[in-house]
């Protein structure tokens, strides 16, 4: 499975010890197949389910060394409970995971920001987690913090992607926002529409006040996520930590994107380009200027 599916970030870069990296892609394989089944292709929500019952399966059996009987999940879980075993990581992150995904094939709308922070909690959450374990660096004050800022990065590629996740019957921007803000659906069905009228033009439909406010403050609150638990990145030694600046940098360079285009993600999906890079070793470099 490439790395680059669908992703803003390096998996299993070349800042990551040699002997991690098998694992990390072991994990990533995992995950990713796992989203696919929840998100892509028309298969009815019934198979959909069905089948993450299987990865759930073949989860507890691979990480007690016992062979997976399905021939098409058998080789990355086999490679998985490897990496589960040698490294003796927690089986509860993976079952995070599958809960969120699962949550995905029925579930289209939050009411609030606590339940989409409950959401982020098992889809994001998890994978800091099994990194921090990968290091060794799996203490509760790092665990916390790393917490926050894979919450942060869901925000960021929530806020990036609100008109694919339209697209697909999904909004995860919390409904008490939207009303707070003056932004219901038709609303965003509006924006859509108006974007693929015009696909050149800046936002002009009716109501993108409201909208540019809703964004303004769904990204600040993203910002002020990430910044409050950065200085993880600062804790962590060598490798571990240069990865992780990277990684907020580029965080919050989305978010600045998002800021760049008025917040108009209907036209133009904010994301990195290879302009940013050198610019985000910069950042990085320097990283104790953000915290």
């Amino acid at each position: 499975m490439p790395v680059e599916h669908y992703e803003n970030f390096p998996v299993a870069s070349f800042l990551l010890p040699a002997r991690l990296r098998e694992p990390v892609e072991a994990i990533y394989a995992f995950a990713r197949s796992a989203d696919d089944i929840a998100d892509e292709g028309d298969a009815p929500g019934v198979a959909r389910l069905a089948r993450l019952q299987d990865y759930r399966l073949a989860l507890e059996a691979c990480a007690h060394g016992i062979a997976v009987k399905d021939a098409a999940l058998a080789p990355m879980f086999e490679r998985l409970g490897h990496a589960i075993r040698t490294h003796k990581l927690p089986l509860q992150p993976f079952r995070h995971l599958l809960d969120a995904f699962a949550q995905d094939v029925g579930k289209t709308r939050y009411r609030d920001f606590d339940e989409l922070l409950d959401y982020c909690r098992r889809s994001a959450n998890p994978v800091g987690r099994l990194m921090l374990c990968l290091y060794g660096a799996a203490t509760p004050d790092k665990l916390r913090r790393a917490d926050a800022v894979c919450t942060a990065l869901q925000l960021i590629n929530f806020w990036q992607d609100v008109a694919l996740d339209l697209a697909k019957g999904r909004i995860y921007l919390p409904q008490d926002d939207m009303a707070r803000f003056g932004v219901d659906e038709a609303a965003l069905a509006a924006l859509a529409e108006d974007a693929r009228r015009s696909p050149h033009a800046g936002v002009h439909a009716p109501g993108t006040t409201g909208w540019r406010a809703l964004m303004a403050f769904e990204v600040h609150r993203a910002r002020t996520m990430m910044l409050d638990s950065a200085a993880l990145a600062c804790g962590l030694p060598g490798r571990i930590g240069w990865e992780l600046r990277l990684v907020v940098v580029g965080g919050l360079r989305i978010l600045e994107r998002i800021e760049a285009v008025d917040y108009d993600v209907f036209r133009r999906r904010p994301k990195l380009g290879a302009g940013d890079w050198p610019r985000l070793a910069w950042r990085a470099l320097h990283y104790g200027r953000l915290t």
